[in-house]
């Protein structure tokens, strides 16, 4: 055996007495909980362009076959005329290629990412994927006629009426492709509405609080209004006197999530409502935090003019990444006139879509929906029944202040805000007492975890909570699931004052290794294809198709820092 060998196998050793069931005494002592010896594969996979071998295909066409479908085309203008510059490559290879990817990825499947805070992450049922995966769906054309999708139809119909009645709201478009997306088009609507009213010069500020979701300034920014950004009080709420000192008749619109992203819900929320109408302004409420209130608290109740949900995280159909994802933006009847695209109706004949009315807001996509997942989350709603949407409000919670029972024992981790207070749906803590003792930060205890198997996020820019770290267990997760977490989370703080070197050179059994911070936020860095690739690293010269052309009347945009999270 040789040297190399023996420290191999050392090291191995050390990994496996690490690994070992940790006590938990707050349990059976015959009890453990399981800290799992985690090692991702590691594949050192080229692009799949850098694959390519010319001759080599995956799949031969029938000529005869490819003809017909060439002849039958409804416009020569549809049809390429050069073939596409794609790699080629054999069946076998393709496979292999994205097999190894996989490998190399913790995803919602495989992992328990209550670290993935904010987003809801939760087994979405794959009884779903197989209505959203049938050919009624997935085949779905969208400039197909009405009277042959009439299936389709009737889910998107229901699925409003569901979200009506869930929201407390009067009307909903599901056309946003996104949360965000249904926020830009209540701030759209927004405008729309004012516009009616002869006030939309006069009215040009939109109001939020620094613990809602970034996309409800980032959207009203778009739009071109001033954004006004109310700090929390010593206790971590929204200040209701703050709010007041800002209001006036250019108030547009407050846009806030409630419970915010630190987990602690406004108990004043319906005075910030009162308020904000008392000047003329509409109120948003961003729902992608509405996990923890299903069957228990309605956005109608509380007064506001609008809401939206993140279908693809409430109402469980997969996060993606981003996209495709689902938003579904609700409105009250006097701002339903203002809402984007068009919404189902039902006739006695048949479904159909309504018309647009006068003031309708422009499309925000093109045509209606990703429609696969609006199919899962009617799936999800039709299962579980109004009884079955509250226990997964009630059972977030629970998770979530167990945790927050839990972790607080730890020595160097601070809980900001609401003290003594339960949360809802998550919480965001702060490892700031441990980096001042050890000088290891969130983004490196994050770095670590994923050494473990695990997704950790830390929070949104800026950190207002210092060395921040949001978890959010859902619904989904089981006891056991949480212990695993919790028991990772105290080893890697012990390990923060125990092998700091460890800590901070950490992933060493994942996949990735550490990345160069200053390349992920330069757009200078960036290569979001193969093209710009091959241009900014290689130095091939290409022509490049020409570039869009900002119209003069749109904002002047606005670089925010650099800003570096996981």
């Amino acid at each position: 055996m040789t040297k190399a060998t023996s420290t191999h196998n050392q090291n191995l050793k050390n990994t496996e007495d690490m690994m070992t069931l940790q006590e938990d005494t707050r349990t059976h002592p015959f009890q453990k909980t399981l800290i799992r010896n985690y090692q991702a594969p590691r594949w050192d996979e080229p692009l799949i362009f850098e694959l390519n071998a010319p001759g080599h295909t995956g799949v031969v066409s029938n000529s005869d076959g490819h003809s017909a479908i060439t002849k039958s085309a409804p416009e020569n203008s549809v049809q390429r005329k050069t073939a596409p510059n794609l790699p080629e490559i054999g069946q076998a290879q393709v496979l292999r290629h994205y097999l190894r990817l996989s490998q190399e990825t913790l995803g919602a499947d495989l992992n328990v990412d209550i670290g993935q805070g904010t987003c809801t992450m939760k087994y979405s049922p794959k009884v779903n994927e197989k209505f959203a995966g049938s050919s009624l769906s997935a085949d779905m054309h969208p400039l197909q006629d009405v009277s042959t999708a009439q299936g389709t139809m009737e889910i998107i119909h229901n699925l409003q009426d569901y979200l009506k009645e869930i929201s407390g709201m009067d009307q909903v478009s599901l056309q946003a492709g996104s949360g965000s997306a249904a926020i830009y088009g209540a701030v759209k609507s927004v405008q729309a509405y004012h516009e009616a009213q002869g006030e939309s010069t006069q009215r040009d500020e939109i109001i939020t609080t620094i613990f809602s979701h970034p996309s409800n300034a980032a959207t009203a920014k778009t739009v071109g209004y001033k954004v006004i950004t109310l700090y929390p009080d010593e206790n971590g709420y929204p200040d209701l006197e703050a709010l007041k000192s800002v209001l006036s008749e250019r108030t547009a619109a407050l846009f806030i999530t409630n419970p915010e992203d630190t987990g602690v819900f406004n108990p004043e929320i319906t005075d910030f409502v009162d308020a904000v109408r008392q000047v003329g302004g509409v109120t948003f409420y961003d729902q992608a935090n509405a996990n923890g209130l299903l069957g228990i608290a309605r956005a109608r109740e509380a007064g506001f003019d609008m809401c939206h949900f993140n279908l693809h995280k409430t109402f469980s159909t997969p996060h993606a990444c981003g996209g495709p994802a689902a938003g579904a933006l609700c409105a009250t009847d006097e701002l339903a006139p203002y809402l984007p695209g068009p919404q189902v109706v039902r006739t006695p004949s048949r479904f159909e879509w309504s018309e647009q009315g006068k003031y309708s807001t422009p499309d925000i996509r093109p045509f209606y929906g990703v429609v696969p997942n609006l199919v899962r989350a009617y799936a999800w709603i039709r299962a579980l029944g109004a009884e079955g949407l509250r226990q997964v409000a009630e059972t977030a919670v629970l998770n979530s202040n167990y945790l927050h029972a839990e972790l607080s024992k730890i020595d160097g981790l601070s809980i900001p805000y609401a003290s003594g207070e339960y949360r809802i749906e998550q919480v965001r803590y702060s490892w700031q007492e441990l980096a001042e003792e050890t000088g290891i930060s969130t983004g490196e205890i994050g770095a670590r975890m994923a050494d473990y198997g695990f997704h950790y996020w830390t929070s949104h820019h800026p950190y207002i909570v210092p060395e921040p770290m949001t978890l959010e267990p859902t619904e989904s997760y089981s006891k056991q699931e949480l212990d695993e977490y919790i028991a990772t989370l105290k080893l890697t703080a012990e390990e923060a004052r125990q092998d700091i070197d460890t800590v901070k050179s950490a992933p060493h059994r994942s996949s990735i290794h550490t990345i160069d911070q200053e390349a992920t936020t330069d757009p200078e860095t960036w290569a979001t294809s193969w093209r710009a690739y091959r241009r900014k690293y290689l130095g091939e010269q290409r022509s490049e198709p020409s570039t869009w052309v900002a119209p003069a009347n749109l904002p002047i945009p606005q670089r925010a820092p650099k800003a570096h999270h996981r």
